[in-house]
């Protein structure tokens, strides 16, 4: 939880969200705006920032948007949009590090290239926008960061998927450690660990239909969560909670077939 100062009951209002072109960045964002917040809006893809930007302030003419291309595995451009994002809005105070990549191979099957992307992309694309919020939140003594990790992060995956969920098992890990460490601080920390939910990179990924959230209710969970600057959440719903504690307490023998 927060510290005293700033507590839950006060709005974030203004707030950057990375990979923000499509699926859960995207949603994410369209839910903020028709809150009233203001947005700043990060992703590779600059011609689908905004056309959603000019979107959101057709149906939300009251609000901000702010958007800009970033590729997150580029530090020095990673402190540089930010700080102009933090600027053109006057400053942040909510970071959701959601941009992520999907890709993947067996290792040692020739496609190193899609395996490195991912992990660099997942986690140090993920440590980079770390850094370059909490530069800024510990400036102003306030804040809240978002962590989206998944739920495979909570044991590693074989095949195409192992280096995916060691990706996201990092990016819980350091969720984890920052939660500790600013604990007694104005500045929260969320983990997000959302199971399967309906977006291409899950269709792509193969995911299983009959545990496949819908969109929006993933994003609903999501949204809920960062509003209530839950500490760690899996989601969307018990039944994703369940296989979070399966997955992380149960032996591997009884768990394999889930992954």
């Amino acid at each position: 939880m927060p510290g005293a100062g700033y507590g839950v009951s006060m709005k974030r209002q203004r707030i950057l969200v990375t990979g923000a072109s499509s699926g859960l960045g995207e949603e994410m964002a369209r839910r903020f705006a028709a809150m009233g917040r203001d947005l700043a809006l990060c992703a590779r893809r600059l011609d689908n920032l905004e056309t959603l930007a000019a979107d959101l302030k057709k149906s939300h003419p009251n609000i901000k948007v702010a958007v800009r291309a970033l590729d997150v595995t580029d530090h020095d451009a990673v402190v540089r949009v930010f700080g102009e994002l933090r600027d053109e809005l006057g400053g942040l105070d909510r970071v959701i590090v959601n941009a992520g990549l999907g890709k993947g191979a067996k290792i040692g099957t020739g496609r190193a290239d899609a395996n490195l992307a991912t992990a660099r992309t997942n986690f140090v694309g993920a440590l980079s926008q770390c850094e370059a919020a909490l530069e800024t939140f510990r400036g102003q003594n306030a804040g809240h960061l978002v962590l989206v990790s998944s739920i495979s992060a909570d044991r590693g995956l074989t095949g195409p998927k192992a280096a995916y969920s060691a990706s996201k098992a990092a990016v819980s890990s350091l969720g984890e450690s920052l939660s500790t460490e600013l604990a007694k601080t104005d500045i929260s920390v969320t983990t997000l660990l959302p199971g399967y939910i309906a977006t291409d990179m899950s269709s792509k990924a193969g995911d299983s239909a009959s545990m496949t959230a819908t969109l929006k209710e993933g994003v609903d969970a999501m949204v809920d969560a960062i509003e209530k600057e839950s500490t760690r959440v899996a989601l969307p719903g018990l039944k994703w909670q369940a296989v979070d504690a399966a997955m992380r307490f149960l032996p591997n023998a009884l768990t394999a077939r889930m992954a």
